[in-house]
């Protein structure tokens, strides 16, 4: 008789962790960038978010996917709106407060593609 295999711990790359996270890598600490994160620990840093990864979430730098989920469009319409950088907090609040036209076009655009895969799914 075989006895079972130890379970293989599964990690992953810091830049997967990261989007995982939601966090810009390139924001997160050098040891963080260094190593591999195991699932227990990805596990571990969502329950229980340390206070650099709280302080991204909450001011950023965000990585593209978060910062068109906050202005409420997708990662191509942010490009089309010419916005290729992380953006923080403050500056996703200013250009909210700012509405430039092509924002309010790019809402406009992810509200009728909402509209359209929603009546497409109750066909």
């Amino acid at each position: 008789m075989t006895s079972p295999k130890p379970k293989s711990i599964q990690t992953m790359k810091p830049e997967t962790a990261a989007k995982k996270l939601g966090v810009l890598l390139a924001a997160t600490p050098a040891e963080f960038q260094a190593g591999v994160v195991s699932r227990d620990e990805l596990n571990e840093l969502q329950a229980t978010p340390p206070a650099w990864l709280a302080d991204l979430r909450r001011n950023g730098p965000h990585p593209k996917q978060v910062v068109a989920a906050k202005l409420g469009i997708s990662t191509s319409g942010l490009t089309r709106g010419g916005i290729t950088e992380p953006l923080t907090t403050a500056e996703i609040d200013a250009l909210k407060a700012e509405n430039p036209a092509w924002l309010e076009r790019e809402r406009s655009i992810q509200a009728e593609t909402r509209k359209e895969a929603l009546r497409l799914k109750q066909r």
